[in-house]
């Protein structure tokens, strides 16, 4: 049985470390909220009083939390994973945040014996209850295998990328097409409805075809019916658009259309709608008219 430790038990933190104690982990978990850690706990995890604790004896760490700043303190900071983790214990740090930053917090973990994999997924809490994840990994090949024989039971889709950053790079691209493709989505939901045509019957009348998707099969019932049950934050996608951003500059990479929808996502949070799921972003179109034939 593999000791792990999970630091950051929130909506994503928390499915992976239920899909971990399912499949057979010995889990330790730290997180600011105690009610997140007593559902794991419920289920057979161990609370830590500190990422520290958590660490201690653990194969693994795996980080799930919202922004480089944060990942840098869980682990470097006082009562952080350094403190308490042995020598040669990987971090895999799922969270989604920037390349650039990463790579100076696995050069900084090398230092203090520790290996590091950035390894950002995609496919939200609906894949990783089935244990169905992609995981675009970024890191020292032997820790990336590591790493992936380890999240064997959360992903279906592993790929060792490149070194460290090249996993969150990747993610940066992932969201540019997912953003664009919500937003995609969501207009042509409305273009529907404004006709009278029933837009829950368009992802079967597509299938198989050049416009189908599992983005389309997924999401225009969902923008159909106005069904915003949280599987991905606005906000995060607002977090992950300027990232992709950021790159782009460093870069000199013309990216008009990311930054048309960053900007939407941008104007959605401000509108309080930050908190909401991804397949909120419909609001932005519902002010869709009367149907054509009206």
């Amino acid at each position: 049985m593999a000791q792990m430790a999970l630091i950051g038990a929130g909506a994503m933190g928390g499915a992976i470390g239920l899909r971990l104690l399912q499949t057979g982990t010995a889990l330790r978990v730290y997180d600011l909220d105690p009610a997140r850690v007593a559902v794991l706990v419920a289920q057979g995890a161990i609370a830590s009083a500190t990422a520290a604790e958590a660490a201690q004896g653990a194969e693994a760490i795996i980080l799930s939390l919202n922004s480089a700043p944060i990942v840098e303190r869980a682990v470097f900071g006082p009562g952080g994973v350094a403190e308490g983790a042995a020598q040669g214990a990987l971090v895999i740090d799922m969270s989604s945040i920037d390349p650039v930053a990463t790579r100076a917090l696995a050069t900084r973990a090398a230092a203090a014996g520790l290996g590091w994999v950035d390894s950002p997924l995609s496919g939200g809490i609906p894949k990783v209850a089935t244990g169905e994840l992609t995981l675009m990994q970024g890191g020292e090949a032997a820790d990336v295998a590591r790493a992936q024989t380890l999240l064997a039971d959360v992903a279906a889709n592993q790929t060792h990328m490149g070194p460290a950053g090249a996993g969150q790079t990747t993610k940066l691209i992932n969201q540019v097409l997912c953003g664009l493709g919500f937003l995609a989505v969501a207009e042509a939901t409305a273009l529907a409805e404004a006709a009278g045509v029933d837009a829950a019957r368009i992802p079967q009348a597509l299938r198989g075809g050049r416009a189908d998707s599992a983005l389309l099969q997924e999401y225009m019932p969902r923008f159909a019916a106005r069904d915003y049950r949280p599987t991905g934050r606005i906000d995060n996608m607002v977090k992950d658009l300027n990232g992709a951003l950021d790159v782009a500059r460093l870069g000199n990479t013309s990216m008009p259309m990311t930054a048309l929808c960053a900007e939407i996502h941008r104007m959605l949070t401000a509108a309080g709608l930050g908190d909401q799921d991804q397949a909120a972003v419909m609001e932005y179109f519902s002010g869709a008219g009367r149907p054509l034939d009206s």
